[in-house]
Order: structure tokens, then C-alpha cells, then sequence
């Protein structure tokens, strides 16, 4: 096939002069049509009017070097050569008027002339296919190489798949980001792990305000923190992270914590306070709990987050602040607005990109991960090794992923109950002994704080709401207390000495853990089916 080469006629790179040495100078559209290996059949010259004479001269050196090579002058009505609008669009009249003939003739186009804007004018029109060929790179020979030599030629395929190196650097980029936002945590959890793909592109793609809802202790500012390491990383931001709970903002020192104060502006404001929207300005505030913001305080934010300008309290003078906002919440705050307590048109703001965080109780498959997590935290903050036998971590395990385990605080709850078997692991390694102490701890916080207790309330994590109702009444308050024994018992036998502790002493020879699994057996239970839930 026919190889033909589109290109936009270099101004400084093809205009040597016109002194006779100008053959013997590497000029880049000359010299591709005398590359040894690459025959030119035609030179497609785009050039701007007012160049027309060296373009001509471009065209006969051609003719003297590479008498083979046709050259067609095409002149493109270009005033400013650096207007990206005014280029892409005469560039893409030529594609569109050229008799392309892919079947005979192969296209290459030349982006080692024309300015910047117009290389990436060839570029995107390559990859649309509007040219249909490849990016052909002219390169210089290098210095001391005798006079005439025509350098060499790289040929782009923009087929990115096709580069290994490339795609191996997306990918590891991509985990990169992946890991910073889970802090470096295997997570397992299908639906988790997918939210933290798309907070991951929008992370990179986009700036508008993030808002994180999930219940208390689910890592939202934890998640916030790790978006904004992200972007800093990228250079998104340059500014600090700025966290803080609104919760704990009331009255004038709301609006004072938020956009700032002059002094004087109300009774003890001895001296001004930049605010915290000025603190991020060029980083990210995260307004943790933003559904308790007054309304006053909304409508600031508001107008800030839209205009970047805000009057600080008992200012007559504008403050500006370039800061990214993530907001994060524990309340549906539709039903704020629907009570009046938000901002409709605040919430249309933030409402952008909502992610939701599941509870812990919702991933439990990601439990061991982040029970190595918090140890390996808890090692590096005091210094001290601690490590957990592998049968103090299947029995604390086990029960972390049964649904006896509520993890009401969430990830709150793990931290706090991997920081007590720290503590008390004897010589760093947290063992058996440590860890029932534990499960016993969280067994009897959690059934304090339940605020159900129906005589179902255990049942119904074990039987179906149909299985229950066909229980009587009798039987349901019975089997309710021999599931709580068996669940607050390591084995068979340990329950059936709490259950039997009386009667078994009237027999010889007792077998309370045959008798207890008969019992179970009448309601098709098992010793398995209630520790593994």
C-alpha cells in the first residue's frame, strides 16, 4: 500500500533559510521523505496563507531530495495558530473534505510540526478516526552525526492496549489510588469495594462537594481523610484538610468556626479568627454531621461553596476560599428538609455524588482484615508488638461474624475492643484466655444497650419469623434461654453443664451434652447452626 503523510508545515523547524546548505539540515517533513525504510507516494503539506512561500520551497526541497514524492499544498484559514477552537475546526474541515481511499493507501500523520494546540488537534482527530491513520514522531540524528542524515521515525499506535508498559502503569496506579482509600485493607465486601471504585474516578474527575452518609463509626471522616491524601497526591489540592463535626457548632460560634470573625463582631471576640473555610482554603473541609447545621449557617455555606466568597461575621468585606467540600451525615436528610431542619436547595448542592457506608454488621466478611488492621494500629502507635495465636483469633472471629455479634459503634467497637486485648495480651500475644474475657465484655455491653427483648429477640437470628410463630409460647421462652446458654458457651458440654447443673446430679453417669443435643434436635437445631450464626 501507498504510504501517505498528512502534516502541518513547521515554521521554525522547516525554515532553515535559503542558503545553500538548507539540503544538508534535518528538517522534519523533508527528511521523513527520505528515510531509507519509508517511502512517501504523497505529502499532504498544511500550512496557513501567509506561509505560502515556505511552503513552496518546503515542496521543491522535497522534489530535489525525494523526487518520487508528490507534495499537495493545502492552505488553512488560520489567524492565530494557538486558538484551539479556530485550529480543531480547521483541521477538522480538511478531514472531512479529504477523498481518503484506506483500501489502497495507508495514512500517517506527521505531529512533530505545528504548535502544541495543533498536535493535539491531530491527535484527537487520529484517535476519532476522522484522519484515519497513525501519529508518525520525526526525530532529529543525534549531534556530531554527519550533515544529510534524515534522523529516524517512531510510529504511535493509538491502540493503548497494545503497550504493556502502559497499561501495567494505569493498573498500578489504579491499586495505588485503590489502597490509598482503603488504607491498605483487602476488603472482600462486593458492594464496598465497588463504592470505592466510583469514589476513585470521581475522587480524580471531579471537584463538586461529596457527601458520605452512613451510620456512626461506618469511617466517614476516616474515608474523607483518605480522599484528600488522594487528591493531594494527584496535585488536585495544596491545602490542608480541615475536619470538623457540626454537631458541636451552636449559635454565633457556629458561623465564627465556620467563615470567621472580625474583633468586636459580638461579646468576647477580642480578636478576629480566620474561620474554618478559610483554613481549607486550596485543601478540603469535611463538615462531618453537616444535617445539624443550623439554618443560618446552611445559607452561608450555600452561597460559599457556589460563589467561593463569604462575609465573615461582623464583616462588611468579602473572604475568598477555593476550598473542596466533603460533608458526611448519620441522618436521612431528606427528612430534615421534609421537617423543615435543611435547606432543600443545600442539600440539591451536596446531593451530587452521595456514597453510602455499610455498617460493619454488613461486611463481616472484611472483620479479619481490619481486626490485622487495627492490631497492626495499635503496634505502631505504642511502639509494641502485639500479636494473636491462631486459636484465639479463629474463637474471637467466629463470633465477630455471627449475627450475635451486633457491632452497634461499628468500626468504633472494633477499635475499641482490639485496644483492650492489646492491653491486657500477656507478653504481646493475645491468647485464648484474652479473648473470651473479651467476647464476655462485648456480650454483656451489647445486651445492656439492646433496646429489644422480646422473648424472640435471639430466636429470630436463628429461625424464620414462620418457624417462630409456630412455637408456643412455652416452648419459645425455654428455647430462647438454652440459645443464650449455648451461645454464651465454648462447647457442647459446657452448656449442658450450665443448663443441667441440678438434675445431673442425681444421675451416675449424666450426658448433658447428648441431652442438650436432643433437645435442639426437636427443633431442628443443631450445635452448629447457633455457633455459626
Amino acid at each position: 500500500m501507498k504510504n501517505i503523510v498528512i502534516g502541518i508545515l513547521g515554521t521554525t523547524l522547516d525554515n532553515p533559510g535559503r542558503g545553500k546548505t538548507r539540503l544538508d539540515r534535518w528538517r522534519p517533513t523533508v527528511d521523513i521523505c527520505r528515510q531509507p525504510d519509508f517511502k512517501v507516494e504523497r505529502y499532504e503539506l498544511l500550512h496557513a496563507p501567509n506561509w505560502d512561500r515556505l511552503a513552496n520551497r518546503v515542496a521543491e526541497d522535497i522534489q530535489t531530495l525525494s523526487p518520487k514524492t508528490k507534495v499537495k499544498l493545502h492552505p488553512l484559514e488560520v489567524e492565530d495558530p494557538w486558538n484551539f477552537e479556530e485550529t480543531y475546526g480547521a483541521l477538522y474541515d480538511f478531514a472531512r473534505r479529504y477523498n481518503f481511499k484506506s483500501e489502497r493507501e495507508r495514512y500517517h500523520i506527521n505531529i512533530t510540526t505545528g504548535t502544541h494546540v495543533a498536535q493535539i488537534c491531530l491527535f484527537l482527530l487520529a484517535e476519532s478516526r476522522h484522519l484515519p491513520g497513525t501519529l508518525l514522531q520525526d526525530n532529529p540524528p543525534p549531534k556530531g552525526d554527519p550533515r544529510g542524515n534524515p534522523g529516524t521515525l517512531t510510529h504511535i499506535d493509538l491502540n493503548l492496549a497494545q503497550y504493556d508498559l502502559l497499561a501495567k502503569r494505569f493498573q498500578a496506579e489504579h491499586a495505588e489510588s485503590i489502597a490509598v482509600l482503603k488504607s491498605g485493607i483487602e476488603t472482600l465486601n462486593h458492594d464496598f469495594n465497588a463504592m470505592i471504585e466510583e469514589i476513585e474516578a470521581v475522587a480524580q474527575a471531579s471537584s463538586d462537594p461529596m457527601l458520605i452518609m452512613g451510620p456512626t463509626g461506618a469511617g466517614k471522616s476516616h474515608l474523607a481523610g483518605q480522599v484528600y491524601e488522594l487528591r493531594k497526591a494527584r496535585g488536585q489540592v495544596s491545602g490542608r484538610f480541615v475536619s470538623v463535626n457540626c454537631a458541636t457548632l451552636r449559635g454565633d460560634n457556629a458561623m465564627s468556626a465556620l467563615f470567621g470573625h472580625v474583633k468586636g463582631a459580638f461579646t468576647g471576640a477580642e480578636k478576629s479568627r480566620e474561620g474554618l473555610l478559610k483554613a481549607a482554603d486550596g485543601g478540603t473541609i469535611f463538615l462531618d454531621e453537616i444535617g445539624e447545621l443550623g439554618l443560618d449557617e446552611q445559607a452561608m455555606l450555600l452561597s460559599a461553596i457556589e460563589t467561593k466568597r463569604y462575609m465573615p461575621l461582623g464583616s462588611d468585606t468579602e473572604v475568598t476560599s477555593d476550598f473542596q467540600l466533603i460533608a458526611g451525615t448519620n441522618r436521612d436528610l431528606r427528612d430534615r428538609v421534609q421537617a423543615g431542619l435543611f435547606r432543600e436547595d443545600l442539600l440539591a448542592r451536596i446531593n451530587l455524588w452521595t456514597f453510602t457506608l455499610p455498617g460493619l454488621a454488613a461486611r463481616r466478611e472484611d472483620i479479619p482484615p481490619n481486626l490485622h488492621y487495627e492490631l497492626n494500629r495499635w503496634s505502631e502507635r505504642n511502639g509494641t508488638r502485639i500479636t494473636i495465636n491462631k486459636e484465639a483469633e479463629e474463637t474471637y472471629l467466629k463470633f465477630a461474624r455471627s449475627k450475635r455479634a451486633t457491632w452497634r459503634g461499628n468500626f468504633r467497637d472494633l477499635n475499641a475492643s482490639v485496644t483492650r486485648m492489646c492491653t491486657l495480651a500477656p507478653q504481646g500475644r493475645i491468647d485464648e484466655a484474652t479473648v473470651e474475657r473479651e467476647l464476655k465484655r462485648l456480650r454483656t455491653e451489647w445486651k445492656a444497650t439492646k433496646s429489644e427483648t422480646t422473648p424472640d429477640s435471639v430466636l429470630s437470628e436463628i429461625l424464620t419469623p414462620s418457624q417462630i410463630d409456630a412455637l408456643d409460647r412455652f416452648d419459645a421462652v425455654q428455647l430462647e434461654e438454652v440459645v443464650r446458654v449455648c451461645l454464651d458457651s465454648r462447647s457442647l458440654a459446657e452448656a449442658g453443664r450450665e443448663l443441667f447443673a441440678q438434675s445431673r446430679l442425681q444421675r451416675s453417669t449424666p450426658n448433658d451434652s447428648d441431652r442438650l443435643r436432643k433437645y435442639l434436635q426437636k427443633f431442628g437445631l443443631s450445635w452448629n447452626d447457633l455457633k455459626g450464626v
